[in-house]
């Protein structure tokens, strides 16, 4: 049984970046480890990471609750900006 916090990181209601975090462990899994090999999957992590904080920074700042958007309305908004 998963911890409640590793329950919350598989969430994508919670976590934005669920599918880089399992492309970047995947790249590692797939390359012995061998981080320099996985450095594009670690990038578009980070700016996923950086994208989502900012929004929700943004909807902070706002009053908007959630602060992070449910799954379905980051489709929304990463559609709307192409």
């Amino acid at each position: 049984r998963m911890s409640r916090h590793a329950q919350q990181l598989r969430d994508h209601d919670i976590n934005p970046c669920v599918a880089e975090t399992d492309a970047s462990r995947k790249c590692m899994d797939d390359n012995n480890y061998k981080k320099d090999m996985c450095t594009a999957y670690f990038l578009k992590y980070k700016s996923c990471r950086k994208f989502w904080h900012d929004v929700m920074m943004q909807r902070k700042r706002n009053g908007v609750k959630p602060e992070m958007p449910t799954a379905e309305e980051r489709k929304k908004i990463l559609e709307s900006i192409g």
